[in-house]
């Protein structure tokens, strides 16, 4: 049996297999997963291309001050209504490095940080890279082992190579970082977060400087609420729009995201809390059972 007929063989084999069982949580964390890739896609659909109006800037390695992003790339200053940005998700403060920090004390603060990745800061704070675990294993098995690539050795090798013979964090790091501003809203940072496959993103002021750090978790929890974080939504907006003798004549359910209304309310109070409701975020649908009021 030749390379392609055993390919074959363990394509079908695998199609033929009977399916895993699901654990007990594995529908919900489906649901969920779902529910993030849908609000990210929107997020695509509805801001364009990154390309087109992205919200993170690329900063360059030297350490001198980095010039101010030109306007084209920042997120809007407006934020549609009940969308979240990221200044609401972000840690703060920013566990940082600085750029002449050893590589041994880098090691010392990622384990104390309990992270995998720090951003590198200048003497005025501005992000010039970030520093991570495997940046530092590079140079730790250097130092082990002694390798060396050879003369056919691949360019990535190389450059691993020339970049684990150095003894800081300005050395070591991957320059540019990714970095995403504060008013930049958390779908956008999220399919960011989603293209470049990291779990946290330095988050800097128009200027470059470190403001802050969003983790991928927050931005998935920040995307992805639960019905009882919906129905709270909701009933707030029923406390802000309906008057006092009226609140109480209402009931509020959500199952799957989508939002029933129950009991009896004016007619033109009813119009505006369904248009507020269809406007949060991770509402799938709004059922209207309300009878009219008095």
């Amino acid at each position: 049996m030749d390379a392609h007929e055993n390919l074959s063989a363990q394509s079908e084999a695998r199609r033929q297999a009977p399916d895993r069982r699901w654990s007990p949580g594995e529908t919900n964390r489906q649901d969920v997963l779902l529910r993030y890739l849908g609000a990210v896609a929107a997020a695509a659909a509805g801001h364009g291309a990154l390309a087109e109006r992205p919200v993170a800037t690329a900063r360059p390695a030297p350490l001198s001050p980095s010039p101010s992003p030109s306007p084209s790339s920042s997120p809007s200053p407006f934020p549609e209504p009940g969308q979240s940005v990221v200044r609401e998700v972000m840690d703060v403060p920013a566990a940082h490095i600085r750029a002449d920090l050893p590589y041994r004390e880098i090691a010392r603060v990622l384990a104390r940080e309990q992270t995998g990745a720090l951003p590198v800061v200048d003497a005025e704070d501005h992000v010039v890279g970030v520093v991570s675990e495997s940046d530092l294993l590079a140079k730790v098995a250097f130092e082990a082992s002694g390798h060396r690539p050879g003369p056919i050795g691949g360019l990535r090798e190389r450059r691993l190579h020339g970049k684990a013979r150095g003894e800081t964090a300005a050395d070591l790091m991957t320059s540019p970082a990714i970095t995403v501003l504060p008013g930049a809203t958390v779908a956008e940072a999220a399919w960011l977060a989603a293209l470049s496959r990291l779990k946290r993103m330095p988050v800097t002021d128009r200027e470059g400087r470190l403001v802050g750090v969003v983790r991928r978790d927050a931005l998935l929890q920040a995307l992805i609420r639960d019905d009882a974080g919906i129905r709270a939504e909701v009933e707030a907006l029923v406390e802000a729009i309906c008057p006092p003798a009226d609140r109480d004549a209402v009931q509020v359910a959500v199952h799957d995201g989508i939002v029933e209304l129950t009991g009896r309310m004016p007619t033109a109070t009813a119009r505006r809390l369904l248009a507020e409701i269809e406007r949060i975020a991770d509402v799938v649908e709004v059922k209207n059972l309300l009878g009219p009021g008095t």
